[in-house]
């Protein structure tokens, strides 16, 4: 919601939230969220920080949940 938010502030040349919030909320939890929404809305796309940095943070939350996993399994 947070990304279709931003796309639609885009196209009205209104206010923005900034990159540093998006990836902040990206690496809260938010991350499944945000890289459908780039790709959904191709919003963000062009920038290098989201293309990398999304999936990258998306890696990191699910090798931490495996290891949590893991480690209460064991």
């Amino acid at each position: 919601m947070v990304m279709a938010h931003d796309k639609a502030a885009a196209k009205r040349k209104d206010w923005r939230i900034r990159e540093s919030t998006l990836l902040i909320i990206a690496a809260l939890g938010g991350s499944i969220g945000m890289l459908y929404a780039m790709h959904r809305l191709r919003h963000k796309t062009k920038h290098t920080k989201f293309t990398l940095g999304v999936p990258l943070i998306l890696a990191f939350q699910i090798a931490l949940t495996c290891i949590i996993i893991y480690l209460v399994n064991k």
